[in-house]
């Protein structure tokens, strides 16, 4: 009983000094207003980057968000610049959910990957300034902490084969990780980006680089098979199918993996055809992860509804922000379906540290993809997560609990990083991968 007592004296204790830090930051002073929203453009590494930093009217009082879309980077800057900002400065900076919804509908047309990723900054950018007016990390705004750290998985690429994707696989697991994503290479075949994978290359009746969907889902069967015999049944192992096999050929995969136990089939299907998810779940248990993809709810909300995934993973800037993930992921909770949101290099530390947030304050938070930052991103994001033994964790500082060095992100302009000659020809954007007969795949 005295312990108890302690507990409930601990949690009224930290309430109390919760309230009194809200009562400082706010007693007195109106609502802050939108005053100004610039973008912070930087590329430290081999993606451009586009921060947005909202200001408002009261001194000091700011916020950083994530519209970081690197393949049509220039267009979600033209919609914050041109369109977003004229339509929201003078606005209230304190009602999230009401300007979410604004935004949405003032271009009549939505649910583009363009506009969500530019609402995408200002809603993070909102949630960010909330927090630091507060005086509380986002994570308290949303619930409070579920957990005290967030699980994350890690990717066993570059790998040429198998047997290298296993040693990556070790070495991960050695720094703590218990969960790994093969993403299987055919060599000589084309890659999700439009490069051609070892050895010479495959050919076909044009010059580009030649995809066969039949070959690929045989070389991931082989592949999975060897890193579960060889990583043990221990391992979360997981696989990026990266929507590359035909729906019969996914149906077959996923009824052939079954034995294998895994994690997760990420991305099995193109959006294009998700009603084949159907087929899967009448014909096996092997678990479905989707919505890399998805921008509409029209896309996320049957596979949801109908419970057929078993993890939910979208790419929180495409779908607008923070506002609509919350919401996503307590309908997701309650048919039984756990967050695992999109988390590449093309998201940048801003949209990863409210990924964490995320995390932590949803109940049915599955696991979280981690791609690592650089050190070279660490100087332009400060402070980045602390990963630690497979898990990621949030500092207690208000908002996102992270700042942009300005200075710094001025000295990695876009089109300074290390990209790949195709990124930088087409802007960012990703080339073609053919069939022998010229027949452009999904990707």
């Amino acid at each position: 009983m005295a312990a108890m007592a302690a507990g409930m004296g601990a949690l009224t204790d930290r309430a109390a000094k919760a309230e009194a830090q809200v009562a400082r930051a706010t007693r007195g002073m109106p609502s802050p207003k939108i005053r100004d929203i610039e973008l912070i453009l930087t590329q430290p590494d081999t993606v451009r980057l586009t921060i947005v930093k909202v200001l408002t009217d009261q001194d000091g009082l700011y916020g950083y968000g994530c519209a970081t879309f690197t393949q049509r980077a220039d267009l979600v800057n033209i919609a914050l610049e041109k369109y977003l900002k004229p339509f929201l400065v003078g606005k209230p900076a304190d009602r999230i959910d009401d300007t979410w919804q604004a935004c949405y509908n003032s271009s009549y047309w939505r649910n583009g990957p363009v506009l969500n990723n530019a609402i995408s900054g200002i809603d993070h950018a909102l949630w960010d300034i909330k927090g630091r007016q507060a005086g509380m990390p986002v994570y308290e705004l949303l619930g409070g902490k579920c957990r005290e750290a967030a699980e994350c998985y890690v990717h066993t690429y570059p790998a040429p084969t198998y047997q290298v994707a296993i040693q990556n696989a070790r070495r991960s697991m050695e720094q703590g990780f218990r969960n790994v994503l093969v993403d299987p290479i055919v060599p000589g075949m084309g890659q999700f980006r439009g490069s051609t994978a070892g050895a010479a290359a495959m050919s076909g009746l044009h010059e580009g680089p030649v995809f066969e969907s039949g070959i690929f889902a045989g070389t991931a069967l082989k592949w999975l098979e060897e890193c579960r015999k060889q990583l043990g049944e221990e391992v979360g192992l997981m696989c990026d199918i990266h929507e590359r096999v035909t729906p019969n050929e996914a149906v077959q995969l996923a009824k052939e993996v079954e034995r294998l136990k895994m994690f997760f089939m990420e991305d099995l299907l193109s959006p294009e055809d998700i009603a084949y998810f159907r087929q899967i779940r009448e014909q096996c248990s092997t678990p479905m992860a989707m919505g890399e993809l998805f921008n509409s709810p029209h896309e996320w909300t049957p596979l949801i509804q109908e419970r057929l995934i078993d993890y939910m993973r979208m790419h929180v800037s495409q779908m607008g922000g923070v506002t609509p993930a919350r919401k996503v992921a307590a309908m997701g909770e309650i048919l039984g379906v756990k967050t695992a949101w999109h988390g590449p290099k093309d998201t940048d530390p801003i949209g990863q540290v409210a990924h964490l947030h995320l995390d932590l304050a949803c109940y049915n938070f599955g696991i979280q993809e981690f791609t690592g930052f650089s050190d070279r991103v660490k100087e332009v994001f400060k402070p980045c997560p602390e990963v630690k033994n497979g898990y990621m964790y949030a500092n207690d500082a208000p908002g996102w609990g992270m700042e942009v060095d300005e200075k710094m992100a001025a000295r990695y302009p876009y089109g300074g990083g290390e990209e790949e000659d195709d990124l930088k020809r087409l802007n960012g954007g990703w080339s073609e991968i053919r069939r022998r007969d010229g027949t452009i795949i999904k990707q």
